[in-house]
């Protein structure tokens, strides 16, 4: 499964929508991208959302998406 994850660049920034970043990860739980991105990075991690297909090919359209591998 792809997973679509929100965060904010650091734990110390107070979260804003305008600063809101996305990276998308293939996994197969949302528990093992959590723990992912924990560990490999400084990320404040807002939300976690697994995408079906119909998303996914409208993620894909957008030219800054790329998997994230960990």
């Amino acid at each position: 499964m792809i997973y679509k994850v929100l965060y904010q660049d650091s734990e110390l920034d107070n979260p804003r929508r305008e600063s809101t970043k996305s990276l998308y990860v293939n996994a197969d739980s949302s528990i093992i991208v959590r723990q992912a991105v924990e560990n490999n990075t400084n990320y404040h991690i807002e939300f976690i959302q697994e995408l079906d297909e119909e998303h996914l090919e409208y993620e894909k359209k957008n030219p800054d998406f790329k998997l994230t591998e960990f």
